[in-house]
């Protein structure tokens, strides 16, 4: 019964298929370590995707604003890559940006240059 009642509270939004897109992440961070470019990593985590057979869309114009987002993850979650020594308070306001345009829910940010690689999820309200 306890276990159940924190199932529910800590229920996050897109579990699985973020749980999935994590492992991917972490597994083109290992490959290709901190110092390549991020086309390079997008083409493998393309490649990974397509392995898992997981639907996405990549480098999507956003609304008509001129700007193109990294991927879409199976309709539900956009995925921005970076690679860049810090992620910028103007790295979260332009994937919100992009959330509100594209009326999704989830985004995650992720910047691969540092050595620890930490996923950022940013959502919707």
């Amino acid at each position: 019964m306890l276990s159940s009642m924190l199932e529910t509270k800590t229920k996050l939004l897109y579990g699985k298929l973020s749980y999935d897109l994590t492992g991917i992440l972490f597994s083109v961070h290992n490959e290709l370590g901190s110092f390549a470019r991020e086309k390079q990593y997008a083409d493998l985590i393309e490649k990974k995707l397509k392995d898992k057979s997981i639907q996405y869309q990549r480098e999507c114009q956003v609304g008509d604003t001129g700007n193109t987002l990294d991927f879409i993850i199976d309709r539900s979650i956009i995925l921005e890559l970076k690679s860049k020594p810090n992620l910028l308070r103007a790295d979260y306001e332009q994937i919100k940006r992009y959330l509100q345009i594209c009326d999704l829910k989830l985004g995650i940010l992720v910047n691969f240059r540092p050595k620890f690689l930490q996923p950022k999820r940013v959502l919707n309200k």
